[in-house]
């Protein structure tokens, strides 16, 4: 279950013009089937933005992984339309362990401290603060909900590479990649068809996910700037992981 949150991260960019938004998705992990669901909400106005996710194991992952639960949390200020995050919060908790990471964005001096505590047996083992060696206006979260906006040409193949907060293996490179003519079929075959004005896009975070060795995911991305699902492909033993709004 370590890592699950980058899928749901790629799964909730959505319009940035309504208040509320709420997206529920199901991931279903090869041949186990269901393994998780997560229950997003971004709430927002004309100067400021919270994004708050909560996802869970359930079924057999759910017993594997000891009741693993994450809550995400983003809040910032709105800034030519797009979202900028001054701050990044992730609550992780399993068994007897509970770990806690935030993430503070300093856009005047355009640093990024992180505070992280770990816990265990409801004792505290871990406490240290560090002051990261990039700088991002984005996070995980607002990434994703930013595509929408910073990705014009959607249908024109092209790499972008863009930075996030919580993305620390490669000092928070995100890379996003429209594909070619000749990829398509396999976009068809693995996301779905796009009948309804959707766009495809493969978003390659740097580090490993579950057996993919660059956590790279192949997106089909709605009309209205909602993914509709994404796999993450070929993973040794189980196959895909699939993950669709619901």
């Amino acid at each position: 279950m370590k890592k699950m949150i980058f899928i749901f991260a790629v799964l909730l960019s959505t319009l940035l013009s309504a208040e509320v938004i709420k997206a529920d998705y199901r991931v279903e992990f090869g041949i186990i089937g269901k393994i998780g669901i997560a229950n997003a909400v971004l709430t927002r106005d004309e100067d400021s933005y919270v994004i708050d996710v909560e996802l869970k194991a359930t079924g057999i992952a759910k017993r594997l992984s000891g009741d693993r639960k994450e809550h995400h949390i983003s809040k910032g200020h709105i800034e030519n339309g797009l979202m900028v995050s001054d701050l990044y919060q992730v609550i992780k908790s399993h068994g007897s362990k509970l770990e806690n990471k935030v993430y503070r964005i300093n856009h005047t001096t355009k640093t990024v401290t992180k505070e992280y505590k770990r816990w265990k047996n409801g004792k505290l083992v871990k406490d240290t603060n560090k002051t990261m060696d990039y700088y991002s206006k984005d996070d995980l979260l607002t990434l994703y909900f930013n595509l929408d906006k910073k990705i014009l040409d959607k249908k024109m193949p092209k790499s972008y590479t863009f930075k996030a907060v919580g993305a620390e293996k490669q000092k928070g490179r995100v890379d996003v990649v429209i594909p070619n003519k000749s990829e398509l079929k396999d976009y068809k075959e693995y996301v779905g068809k796009n009948r309804d004005g959707s766009w495809y896009a493969r978003a390659v975070i740097h580090q490993h996910i579950f057996s993919s060795e660059n956590g790279e995911l192949m997106l089909r991305i709605g009309r209205d700037g909602i993914t509709q699902k994404a796999v993450l492909k070929d993973l040794i033993f189980f196959g895909d992981i699939r993950a669709e709004k619901i």
